[in-house]
């Protein structure tokens, strides 16, 4: 009983002292070519349809317009080197009884397979994928013991606006990972269009900071002034964890 309630009130002194930490000052360098060749070799979008094939809908340029016409999707990003993606929950709201593909870019090329959902959670607005292709050109996270304050430059690489926007920066801050912390939500001061959700936020040195969620706006009368837009990140050794178990079941082997 002692020894518990000295790790409890260690574990209380351990989050008041982390918040009463504040956050060192912002990485004050803006991500160059560099970081986006990097975005532009990992270029994933996610296409949700009836159909049982994509052949022949699926391009260069991942226009979803350019796919089925009953495709719904967006963007997703590729976080190891045997085809796991995040992406975001509401991407898939309407997966049910259909078919869900990536359209990965791996480097100069195009590939694209039937994905299956390994993880989801709707009130993160974060899911994970798997395909059963390689995925050479994957994003390592940003550190999750170090704060990423705001005023961090971050671009974002969506399919619908990611490479015609330039550099933003976080509008919240994102403090440090514990075992005990969930998703976090956090801000950037970049619009997001249709197709962005779950496409990669990173930082200058191309590291992932989290994924795109929603954007909002303010809505007076008839004009519309945005505001923010709204990303996730998950706690990075959790989802680990539900790849690394997922790796060990017959249908991650293709069984």
């Amino acid at each position: 009983m002692q020894q518990s309630l000295k790790w409890l009130m260690t574990a209380v002194i351990g989050a008041v002292s982390l918040q009463a930490c504040s956050a060192p000052p912002p990485d004050p360098t803006i991500p160059g070519p560099a970081a986006r060749h990097a975005a532009s070799q990992r270029l994933t979008a996610v296409v949700v349809t009836n159909r049982a094939v994509l052949s022949g809908s699926a391009g260069s340029r991942f226009k979803l317009v350019n796919s089925p016409g009953d495709t719904d999707g967006g963007s997703a990003t590729p976080i190891t080197a045997d085809g796991y993606f995040l992406t975001a929950d509401h991407v898939l709201a309407q997966s049910a009884g259909r078919k869900v593909f990536v359209v990965y870019r791996n480097g100069g090329n195009v590939r694209y397979a039937k994905a299956r959902i390994v993880w989801r959670s709707y009130g993160a607005d974060v899911a994970v994928l798997h395909a059963p292709m390689p995925t050479p050109f994957h994003y390592q996270w940003t550190a999750p013991d170090h704060w990423l304050p705001v005023g961090t430059p971050v671009i974002h690489a969506g399919i619908a606006t990611g490479f015609r926007t330039s550099p933003g920066k976080l509008s919240t801050e994102i403090p440090p990972e514990s075992p005990f912390t969930g998703n976090r939500k956090f801000k950037i001061d970049m619009p997001l269009q249709p197709g962005d959700s779950g496409g990669p936020v990173l930082d200058s040195h191309g590291d992932l900071v989290g994924i795109n969620s929603a954007v909002e706006y303010l809505v007076p009368m008839e004009t519309a002034f945005f505001i923010d837009s709204e990303c996730s990140r998950p706690n990075v050794h959790a989802i680990a964890a539900i790849i690394e178990r997922d790796r060990r079941t017959p249908r991650a082997k293709g069984r």
